[in-house]
């Protein structure tokens, strides 16, 4: 090393750091020949930077925008703490990390796989989610003790899985616990983007680090099943499909009046015609078979504490004259809130006609 080296390395009038834009560095330690620091040196912290100094491995202070002096008289708290006995007349071992407190837009999140929910409309259905989210480092010292250490240059791509990891836990849990069906969710972004910034916000507190804003961009379904969705949609549009028929046929029939000198238009229309006619026919004449037979109706029942069926009325009158059915008999069907007494349902009512009426109970 030569004289000029030796000098540059021992002297320093400014300590600053111009961070470069094409780099998304969040910390950056001021590159110093073994770490020593001129007395009166000028200390530079600009606009969105902040400067945290470290002696012998312990945060000593933090430093927000401004020009400082590094003398005893505004640097109290490491002359205090460090107790140099020469203070800052010769040179002193300190390093210096510059910290980006600016805010950092325009960061992704999503998720890597299909996420497992539970619609009341749909059941359970796999989703994805995807968006993005602004952060800042707003406690400096925080901030180099969990994440920077002895990093040089800690970059935002260092934390980009962590703070994923962190985004879509709480984001699936603040979807989950709201319950909103799949198909409102679009109508609910904001809504359920403020929540999930609020559970997030305190895991990254603990690293320094504060969530500035979070969006969704858009929630998903499988592909399959969005297909099968569009096809829902599609036949709601066509409502009827009987009129949409009906309607299809007319505009042929008008299309082919339009053009009555082609051949192929009279035939077109002819068809249809015949076809709307037929349509007509069918609709206005009579059915020629009968409605299907009504299905009897069928009962469940509790006998000797073990549910049994389903039967017909009967098989049940079978079992009222045998005795195994009584009017206490407790009997289900389809469409009933809760098991009954056999004798409170009108269609079995009449089974128990010809039986007598329970014995009065003796004074």
């Amino acid at each position: 090393m030569g004289l000029r080296d030796w000098v540059s390395g021992q002297f320093i009038d400014i300590i600053e750091w111009t961070e470069p834009s094409q780099n998304e560095i969040l910390a950056h330690r001021f590159p110093r020949h073994n770490n020593e620091i001129k007395n009166g040196a000028k200390l530079v912290v600009r606009e969105g930077q902040a400067a945290v100094f470290i002696k012998e491995g312990q945060l000593a202070d933090v430093k927000t925008p401004g020009m400082y002096t590094l003398d005893t008289n505004n640097m109290p708290i490491l002359s205090t703490i460090l107790g140099w006995k020469y203070g800052f007349e010769s040179p002193f071992k300190c390093e210096v990390y510059f910290i980006a407190t600016r805010q950092w837009t325009d960061q992704k999140w999503g998720t890597q796989n299909p996420v497992m929910m539970r619609d009341a409309e749909f059941g359970p259905v796999r989703v994805r989610a995807f968006g993005s989210y602004a952060f800042k480092v707003t406690d400096p010292g925080t901030f180099v003790k969990e994440l920077v250490a002895t990093d040089p240059s800690f970059e935002a791509y260092e934390i980009s899985a962590q703070f994923r990891n962190v985004i879509v836990s709480r984001f699936v849990d603040t979807v989950a616990s709201m319950k909103i069906p799949v198909l409102d969710l679009a109508g609910n972004y904001e809504k359920v983007g403020t929540l999930a910034l609020n559970r997030i916000a305190p895991d990254l507190s603990k690293m320094g680090i504060s969530l500035t804003q979070f969006y969704i961009e858009n929630i998903s379904l499988p592909p399959e099943v969005e297909k099968a969705l569009d096809k829902r949609t599609q036949m709601g549009v066509l409502g009827n499909l009987d009129q949409y028929a009906k309607f299809q046929s007319a505009e042929a029939i008008r299309d082919a009046a339009q053009n009555p000198g082609g051949g192929a238009g009279m035939g077109v229309g002819f068809g249809a015609g015949m076809a709307l006619g037929n349509q007509m026919a069918g609709a206005l004449a009579p059915s020629a078979a009968p409605p299907p037979l009504p299905t009897s109706v069928k009962f469940h029942v509790a006998m000797n504490g073990q549910q049994a069926g389903p039967f017909d009325l009967a098989t049940i009158q079978q079992h009222v004259n045998s005795g195994s059915v009584t009017r206490t008999t407790l009997v289900w069907k389809a469409g009933m809130a809760g098991w009954v007494a056999a004798d409170t349902v009108p269609e079995l009512q009449s089974l128990f006609a010809s039986l007598p009426p329970p014995l009065p109970v003796g004074p």
